[in-house]
């Protein structure tokens, strides 16, 4: 029996999607598969690999190099990313616009991450705001901001939103007395104000691929915030109950668009807010490794089994 009639009976017997077919079927004949996900990722991972030896080199021999040289390299770089992509660019459109050419989004990485290293490198040695970093986290959620839509980059947005984050974080970390119910407050007005901004500008036609950017964010910030209510000695029961509803809400919002990511975090984060509550008060060290071994392993076999129906796709 051959590979192709063996494919073609797990179709007909629901074992596996139309999409699957097709897919496994092409590469039994022979045909070529893409890669383009996974270099992306690897590409970008490049580009972040660079710009971490660039930031550790200006840390480490910064002294020993000068000032001068620091800031003319560093500017340099950002000056030749933003000259290629301002100039390679096309006009703008606020639907989902491809790159211009196969490098214009990594380079385009590449100038904001340097414009994050040059940032840091000035504040750390001319101490031009007192060591005030909202105003730098500010400004350059801004100019991500502007970036991701001009350009049309999703990772340059999550830099954004990252930005935008820390300055929220930051604000809350100069308290006197920081409390984890007021970092949950921050946390969930962060959301709620990046939500429904992700939301509206993807109801006026602005980038609205843009969304899944946003809710995935915003997705694991706040059951951030809730597992951390969850985690308190007291008044835990509401956070849990909140965390049930947005585990609720994900899977069925990851089930009604068919996107994997949703449905792995409401399983993921409700596992860890569930163990929580069945092992408050549990001393014995034997019993909570049973526990995360056997739930474990049952809860990574529910994930593989799902993400297979999902395929590829998702």
């Amino acid at each position: 029996m051959t590979i192709l009639i063996r494919l073609g009976q797990w179709k007909e017997q629901s074992k596996i999607s139309p999409e699957q077919h097709a897919h496994l079927a092409g590469l039994s004949r022979g045909k070529p598969f893409s890669l383009f996900l996974e270099l992306n990722l690897l590409l970008y991972a490049g580009v972040l690999a660079f710009v971490g030896g660039l930031g550790w080199t200006v840390s480490t021999w910064s002294q020993q190099i000068g000032d001068v040289v620091v800031l003319t390299v560093l500017s340099g770089i950002l000056a030749a990313c933003s000259w290629y992509c301002f100039t390679r660019a096309p006009a703008w459109s606020p639907a989902e616009t491809p790159a211009p050419s196969p490098i214009f989004d990594y380079v385009l990485y590449l100038g904001s991450l340097v414009w994050c290293v040059e940032l840091a490198y000035l504040e750390n040695r001319f101490h031009l705001l007192s060591g005030q970093l909202d105003p730098y986290l500010l400004a350059t959620a801004g100019l991500f901001f502007f970036l991701a839509y001009r350009f049309d980059n999703r990772f340059v947005l999550s830099l954004a939103l990252s930005s935008l984050a820390g300055w929220f974080g930051l604000k809350i970390s100069q308290w006197s007395a920081h409390q984890d119910a007021a970092y949950r407050q921050f946390a969930l007005l962060y959301c709620l104000l990046v939500g429904v901004g992700g939301a509206l500008l993807e109801r006026r036609g602005l980038k609205p691929h843009f969304l899944g950017t946003y809710l995935n964010i915003v997705a694991n910030l706040l059951f951030l915030a809730m597992l951390s209510g969850v985690f308190e000695r007291r008044d835990y029961g509401l956070w849990f109950f909140a965390l049930l509803i947005a585990c609720a809400a994900s899977l069925a919002w990851g089930l009604a668009r068919r996107q994997f990511a949703f449905v792995a975090y409401a399983a993921v984060y409700g596992y860890v807010g569930v163990s929580s509550i069945f092992l408050r008060g549990v001393n014995d060290e034997t019993a909570i490794l049973s526990y995360f071994v056997f739930t474990g392993v049952a809860m990574l076999v529910v994930l593989v089994q799902i993400g297979r129906r999902f395929g590829r796709s998702a």
